[in-house]
Parts: C-alpha cells; sequence; structure tokens
C-alpha cells in the first residue's frame, strides 16, 4: 500500500471516529437505525415475520392503509390479507428516511422518530404504483435492554397520490366517452326524426 492510500484511510478513520463523537448517544441512534434497515428489508423480502423481533409486543401500528394492526403477532396477518397468490398486491418495495435523529427521553428509556419514505406496489395484474409517504414512530427499550418499535403511523396524501391520479385520468375519459356517446344519440335521433318528417 502506497503512502496516499494510507493517509487516505488514516483520514477516514480520524474523520470517521470524529462524526461518531459529534453525534450524541451514537451507540443507540445505530441501533435505531438498525431497527429500521430490519423493518426495510423484512417487507421488501416479503419475510414479514422479522419484522416482529423489533416490534414491541404491545405493538400500535396504523398503516397506510389506515387499518389498525394490535400487537406484533398481527403483523403478518395484516400483510398475508393483501399479498400473495388470489390478492390485489403481488409484492412491496419500501423505503424510509429520518428527519432527524431520534428525538429521545431525557432517561433515553423511548424515543421519537419520523420521516418520509417511498412505498413501491406492484399489483398481481401488472400495476404498478409510486406512492410518497410520511410516518412518525415511537420506540421504546424494552426490559431485555432491546429498543423495539412501539407505535407507528403511515399516511399519504390523499389529495396528491399516484390511485386518485389514476382515478381522475379515468374520470375524464369516462366524462369524453359519454359525451361523445350524447352526441351521436343526439344526432341519431335527429336523423329519425327529420326522415319521418319528410
Amino acid at each position: 500500500m502506497n503512502r496516499s492510500r494510507i493517509a487516505g484511510a488514516l483520514l477516514a478513520l480520524l474523520l470517521g471516529g470524529w462524526a461518531h463523537a459529534e453525534e450524541p448517544d451514537h451507540a443507540v441512534h445505530q441501533e435505531l437505525r438498525q431497527l429500521l434497515a430490519t423493518v426495510r428489508e423484512a417487507v421488501n423480502s416479503g419475510h414479514y415475520d422479522d419484522i416482529k423481533p423489533v416490534s414491541s409486543e404491545q405493538l400500535r401500528l396504523t398503516t397506510i392503509t389506515q387499518e389498525f394492526v394490535k400487537g406484533r403477532d398481527g403483523i403478518p396477518g395484516y400483510f398475508s390479507s393483501h399479498f400473495g397468490p388470489g390478492k390485489k398486491l403481488k409484492s412491496l418495495k419500501m423505503d424510509w428516511q429520518v428527519d432527524a435523529l431520534t428525538e429521545l427521553s431525557p432517561d433515553k428509556s423511548w424515543g421519537l422518530a419520523y420521516g418520509n419514505g417511498t412505498e413501491d406496489y406492484t399489483l398481481n395484474d401488472g400495476r404498478t404504483y409510486h406512492i410518497p409517504t410520511r410516518w412518525t414512530a415511537t420506540v421504546a427499550k424494552d426490559p431485555d435492554n432491546k429498543w423495539r418499535i412501539r407505535s407507528m403511523h403511515i399516511g399519504t396524501d390523499f389529495l396528491n397520490n399516484p390511485i386518485l391520479s389514476e382515478v381522475e385520468a379515468k374520470a375524464k375519459q369516462y366524462a369524453i366517452l359519454a359525451a361523445l356517446a350524447g352526441l351521436c344519440g343526439g344526432g341519431l335521433i335527429g336523423f329519425l326524426v327529420g326522415r319521418r318528417r319528410s
């Protein structure tokens, strides 16, 4: 390894250590980042049971469909009710980003996290939807000293999303077809009435 590579490696180590020192409660935030990554990987891979170990037994979850899940044992059931053969949805790829570091309580026993995300749905008929989301979560340290998700709420802008856009586009198409049908029908009636008079 030449001198420039050695210097670069040392600089990276120094900067990395400095960054960690600048972040308060770095170890806690690293654990919380891993918690979020676990949820993302579980959803994207379809291994929904993997969400349970990072969720509290007393989990309270409101999903993007505004369904309520009470307790971590309800997570697999929620997904199986929407995804798979015979269901509307084939798969979901999601990603969440935090807006800021988790706001920890003074005793570091719970925290509030929030941010933005995307949920990319593939329907079993091949259609896809890219839906921006906002989320808020409460995390808490359980008696085993592990951080887990205690509650979470996920929402999207019901005034501006791809499903609403599709509905609006269909409504316009139907309005145009109805207008054309009315013109054609009116023209035919006029023709028949005129012909009868003549």
